[in-house]
């Protein structure tokens, strides 16, 4: 894949890494990632993502942008406030990157519209707030074998987890959390967030997407992040296949 002197400029600093090079930019540059939402997570994800090179940015969002977002959402600024955020997003991403193309689509994604979303992803990236809605896009994620990047903060916590369930010894995300879509739901406005947290989570979040799309350094698949930044401590978790699963069928 080629590159233009711009690009070759805007990239550097990834091309002198001898874990990414040109092959992994040109990678970057030909993916297409899946975000879902762009809310605290996915703000920074985004931003990073299309710093990054990577060629096509899926986001999916049906919300507005309202003054309460932008303590943490930074892809957004007074100007936005009213506007789809899936619009708002597009125009930042823009003016980060031109050489990034945006699909924006404003909807909540279910268990019917997930397949034809992820379908030609190389990557989807969730950093929604509410169970259901995981659950689909995991189902969906494990069905077309798009791995999946799981990410959630709530008050001073962080989680983050990479999914290849069709893997024969790796966990899909219902592994980790159950089949219950009718759990209770506990969303940042009701416990608080600190918006720091969700920047730092959601670069992450980037991360890993770009990990998965390069293949640099070790697997991080089957395992789980756990940021507690009251403590200043990080831990890592390993998960297990769940032999009753039907991702072990």
């Amino acid at each position: 894949m080629n590159f233009s002197d711009a690009e070759l400029d805007r990239y550097a600093r990834h091309l002198v890494l001898r874990e990414v090079g040109g092959a992994g930019q040109a990678a970057l540059k030909a993916a297409r990632v899946v975000v879902i939402g762009a809310g605290g997570i996915g703000s920074p994800a985004l931003q990073y993502l299309a710093a990054g090179g990577v060629g096509t940015l899926v986001v999916v969002d049906d919300d507005v942008v309202d003054a309460s977002n932008l303590q943490r959402q930074t892809l957004f600024g007074d100007g936005d406030i009213g506007r789809p955020k899936v619009a708002a997003a597009m125009d930042a991403i823009a003016r980060i990157n031109p050489f990034v193309t945006v699909d924006p689509i404003a909807l909540r994604i279910d268990a019917n519209s997930a397949p034809a979303i992820l379908r030609g992803a190389d990557v989807v990236v969730d950093g929604c707030d509410n169970f259901a809605t995981r659950l689909a896009v995991a189902d969906a994620a494990l069905k077309a074998r798009v791995p999946l990047v799981s990410a959630a903060v709530g008050s001073f916590e962080g989680q983050l987890g990479v999914f290849r369930g069709w893997e024969p010894a790796l966990p899909c995300y219902r592994c980790l959390v159950g089949d219950d879509p009718d759990r209770a739901d506990v969303s940042c406005a009701d416990q608080g967030v600190l918006g720091a947290l969700t920047g730092v989570i959601g670069s992450m979040a980037a991360l890993e997407a770009m990990r998965a799309i390069v293949g640099f350094g070790d697997d991080p698949a089957g395992k789980l992040l756990i940021a507690d930044l009251l403590a200043f401590r990080f831990r890592t978790l390993t998960l297990v296949k769940d032999p009753g699963c039907r991702c072990a069928a």
